[in-house]
Parts: C-alpha cells; sequence; structure tokens
C-alpha cells in the first residue's frame, strides 16, 4: 500500500471513530489558544496588507475572516486566518526530527467547516487526523538540513484533514494529496538570514493551497502519482525514504507557548526571569548551555545577535535572553524599534557565549534544557530550566489558557465566551465560533 492510501485509511478511521476525551479537551484548548494569538496579530502590518490585496473575494465556498464580518472564498480566509493564527509566534508547538506548529491546520479545517455549514464534532475529528500527520511527518524525517521548510509537510497534513472532513472517498482523498504536495514545496530560506513577513505567513500559504487542492480534487481533478514513491516524487526529491507510524497518539505532546517567541527559547525566556530579581553586581560575562537543534535555529547567524525585525527577533535566543533580563517577561509589544534599538539589550548580547551541551542534546525533545550562568563582579548566578510552562511534561490547565486569552484580549467576558464555545464544539456548527469571534471587535 503507497503512503497516500495508508494516510487515507488512517484519516478515515479517525472521521469514523470516536474521539479519546483526552484527545478532545487537548484539540479544544489548541483551538481555542490558536484563537487568542490571531486576535494580536490581527492588526499586524503583513494581516493588513493581505487584506488590502486579497479583499474583497468571493467563491463558490465563502468563510470568514476572523474577528470580523467580512467573508472571502475559503482559500483566502484559509490564508489571512492561517497568517494570524502564526505571525506572532505564540500558537501550539511540537518537536521531534522537524520542529513545528501543529495549529497551522487549524484554520483551514474551521474555514471550510465554515464555508460548508459543517458542526464541531466533524473539525475535531478533522484536526485531529491533520495533528496526527504532521506530528508523525515530524517524527519521520527531518528536511530542513536538506534545505526544505517543515511547512510542506502541513500542506500533506493540511489537505489529509480537510479531505476527511469532506468525507472524500479514497480516491478523491489521494488525489488530495497529490494535488497538494506536488506544487507546494516550500523552501528553508524563509526561514534563513534576516527574516521576513513570509516566516509568519508561509504556512497559511501551504494551508490555502490544500483548501485549493481539495475543492479542486472533490470535483474529480485527478493529481500526479504516486506523489511519495514516484520516480520523481517526495522521496526522492525532497525526503528520502521513511516509514510513518500513525498508531502512536500524538495530540497531548503538542505544547501551547507561554510567550511569544520561538519554542526552543522558551526554557531560555524562564530562566532569565529566575536570574533577573537575583542578579547583583555589574554583568561581566553571560554564558548559555544549550542543545544543538536550538542552537541551529535561533542561535547561528549573525542576524540574530543584531536582530533588526521582529521576524527575526522572536526566533533569537540571544535577543529574548537580554529582553528577558532587562524588561522581563517578553510580551506582543517585544519587538518594538525601540528594542531593537536598544543598546543596552545589544550590549547584553555581546556578553553572551553559548556552547552546545552534549547531556542537552541527549535529553532532547522529550526536555527543553538550558542553563544560564551570569557572571558579575559580586558573583555566579546560575539558573537551569529543563521543562517550561505549557511542555507536554508541564501543560496547560484551562485557567492557563483562560489568563493567557485575557493578557492578549484584555476582555475577560470575550475569553470566557470564546472558551465556552471552544470547549462545547462538538455539539455546536463551526461558524457559531466565528459569530462569537466577530463579537469580540465589532469594528473589525
Amino acid at each position: 500500500m503507497v503512503l497516500a492510501d495508508r494516510i487515507y485509511a488512517y484519516s478515515h478511521g479517525v472521521m469514523e471513530g470516536k474521539l479519546a476525551g483526552t484527545d478532545s479537551d487537548a484539540i479544544k484548548k489548541s483551538i481555542v489558544d490558536s484563537i487568542f494569538v490571531s486576535y494580536g496579530a490581527r492588526r499586524s502590518e503583513p494581516i493588513k496588507i493581505a487584506m488590502s490585496a486579497l479583499l474583497p473575494s468571493a467563491g463558490k465556498f465563502n468563510s470568514t475572516i476572523y474577528f470580523s464580518r467580512k467573508t472571502a472564498s475559503a482559500d483566502i480566509a484559509t490564508f489571512i486566518n492561517g497568517s494570524m493564527t502564526r505571525y506572532l509566534d505564540y500558537s501550539d508547538t511540537y518537536l521531534s526530527r522537524e520542529a513545528l506548529h501543529p495549529s497551522d491546520n487549524i484554520p483551514p479545517i474551521l474555514s471550510c467547516a465554515d464555508s460548508l455549514g459543517i458542526k464541531g464534532a466533524s473539525a475535531l475529528k478533522a484536526i485531529k487526523a491533520a495533528y496526527q500527520v504532521v506530528c508523525a511527518l515530524s517524527d519521520a524525517v527531518s528536511i530542513r538540513n536538506r534545505g526544505w521548510d517543515h511547512v510542506t509537510y502541513v500542506s500533506i497534513s493540511a489537505a489529509a484533514g480537510l479531505a476527511g472532513l469532506l468525507g472524500l472517498d479514497e480516491k478523491r482523498f489521494v488525489n488530495s494529496l497529490n494535488l497538494a504536495v506536488n506544487n507546494n514545496i516550500s523552501m528553508r530560506q524563509t526561514r534563513a538570514g534576516e527574516l521576513s513577513m513570509w516566516k509568519g505567513c508561509t504556512a497559511a500559504d501551504a494551508s490555502r493551497n490544500s483548501v485549493f487542492a481539495v475543492l479542486l480534487a472533490r470535483e474529480g481533478f485527478t493529481g500526479p502519482a504516486p506523489i511519495f514513491e514516484g520516480e520523481m516524487g517526495f522521496f526522492k526529491q525532497v525526503s528520502g525514504r521513511f516509514e510513518l507510524d500513525l498508531k502512536r497518539d500524538r495530540i497531548t505532546r503538542t505544547m501551547i507557548k507561554n510567550y511569544p517567541v520561538e519554542y526552543h527559547a522558551m526554557s531560555g525566556v524562564d530562566a532569565a526571569l529566575r536570574l533577573r530579581g537575583r542578579i547583583e553586581g555589574k554583568i561581566k560575562e553571560i554564558k548559555v548551555d544549550t542543545f544543538s537543534v536550538a542552537h541551529k535555529i535561533i542561535v547561528e547567524g549573525g542576524e540574530k545577535l543584531r536582530p533588526k525585525t521582529k521576524e527575526t527577533a522572536d526566533h533569537s535566543l540571544p535577543y529574548m535572553i537580554a529582553y528577558t533580563l532587562l524588561h522581563g517577561a517578553p510580551g506582543l509589544n517585544s519587538y518594538a524599534k525601540r528594542y531593537l534599538s536598544d543598546k543596552r539589550i545589544a550590549n547584553l548580547i555581546g556578553m553572551m557565549r553559548f556552547r552546545i551541551s552534549k547531556e542537552f542534546d541527549s535529553m532532547y525533545p522529550e526536555y527543553l534544557p538550558i542553563k544560564i550562568t551570569v557572571l558579575t563582579d559580586r558573583g555566579a548566578f546560575e539558573e537551569e530550566v529543563r521543562v517550561p510552562k505549557g511542555h507536554f511534561r508541564d501543560p496547560y490547565s484551562w485557567g492557563d489558557l483562560k489568563n493567557k486569552g485575557i493578557s492578549i484580549l484584555g476582555d475577560e467576558d470575550s475569553v470566557s465566551e470564546i472558551i465556552n464555545l471552544g470547549r462545547s464544539i462538538e455539539n455546536r456548527y463551526v461558524s457559531e465560533l466565528f459569530d462569537v469571534m466577530g463579537n469580540v471587535d465589532p469594528k473589525g
């Protein structure tokens, strides 16, 4: 059986089966969390540009733009809503051979469910299928060192979730994958050098293309096959051959972010926060012990030492440690120009020395270890953190999620309404969730 057929069999089983209570609760938290972080990004520059460039829009199937009364064709709504979800780098994370954000699959599924009048129970199952596929791909093989970006996997998983949501038969399901994957291989240049707006929007583009592909396949459009095993297919051109384990339950191993920073920096922020109130004297040097993956993604490269954009700064461990030592926990305004040009932050970064720890390498991805040692003229101050809040070993409660929502929306009533609807979404239509979002910010 080729891989596309195996993905169909798995997704079909999820859609026909019953969700475990723990999986259902975790997915609901991820949905609600993705909505909260989307609110924080709704007026960011890339979202304004996208709305100006792409709206008005109308198609055969239309969905609502988050936190507005505006509608667009399902694929355009997916891109705008998905960009909101990812732009702040504040949404959920899965760490393995490839680090990625499973919630990138939520906007396309919610947008299509909204446009087609589908109930929340089906959307929950479709999101589970998409999460399981994208996380299984993450476990199977890393493609970043081959020059490809992890959102390539999102084009596969979003198509699988959407095809399941629409109840496509095996032939149409497989063609959804064929069409979604073939033209959506994303280059890792997105996350190399000084980062651009595209870093926070490229996953939304991958899922937009998946919506486009699934709607075509639904009507009988065919795509190149076998897309994975073919002579010019995914295995030979992108990933190398791998086995995909779809049996392992990965839903409860996804992690909600406690700060709007790249996830590998999360423990670093926690350690810096603990140190902030303890440091005495004038700082002379800062030593940071970390692990190889974190060093590769958020330390290497001169641009990480002097970030000039928000997109680079939230992927810079040096910046986040310096910012936290000076200003406290990072928030939505931590990447303003006044901080990016702050000489005190630059001076602290200049004092940092990074070292890869073999012990920490052996602990990742089960743990997220970091040790920061600050040397001053009055002694040495050290903190080591292995599990940040929100990690699957210290997961978010609904109370934690409510606090995060309030910190972003600033309105406890709106936060509670979104949470209440999210927690009962299996008994509601997905469109009701969009109605609630539309009431949060009536002016859009």
